[in-house]
């Protein structure tokens, strides 16, 4: 059952971005050796100046990282009755999850985190807000009630 989905336009954005700065980069580096062929130009992206060439690196690892969640974005925050699944990789037992809180990072960036029963004092990231397409309320009272349907009577079905 999917529990959240992310926007469009950040992660194309996002995208967009790494793509332009993956570019840009190369193009630094490849750019005094234009002229002397693209074995020259090769060796100056690989073997240059190593910081750019880690830019490049990173650039491109932003770049697949966004397009990874891009495909996944309809179906980012999703539970098949017994674990919480984000994206692709990341998973907690439904049964081990405590809460879902909001909490701003050290840079004011405000996510859903959870608080899962494990004995260490680290909430697990689930989703940031600005990429949130569902309201935060929403996808926090959808892994409550599947976190409440795995230890029993599920208590979102109760009436006041």
């Amino acid at each position: 059952m999917v529990l959240g989905r992310l926007k469009a336009k950040p992660l194309l954005a996002g995208q967009l971005l790494c793509a332009i700065a993956a570019a840009a980069l190369a193009l630094r580096q490849a750019m005094p050796v234009w002229d002397d062929g693209a074995g020259a130009m090769l060796r100056a992206l690989l073997f240059g100046n190593l910081l750019v060439s880690a830019g490049i690196v990173a650039a491109l690892v932003g770049l697949a990282a966004f397009h990874r969640a891009w495909r996944r974005r309809d179906a980012y925050i999703w539970h098949d009755g017994a674990t919480l699944y984000r994206g692709g990789g990341d998973r907690w037992p439904l049964a081990l999850i405590r809460e879902v809180v909001v909490a701003q990072s050290e840079l004011g960036i405000a996510s859903l985190r959870l608080v899962v029963d494990d004995d260490s004092e680290v909430t697990r990231e689930l989703v940031k807000l600005y990429l949130l397409a569902d309201t935060p309320e929403a996808v926090r009272g959808g892994v409550m009630f599947a976190v409440a349907g795995v230890r029993g009577f599920p208590s979102g079905s109760v009436l006041n």
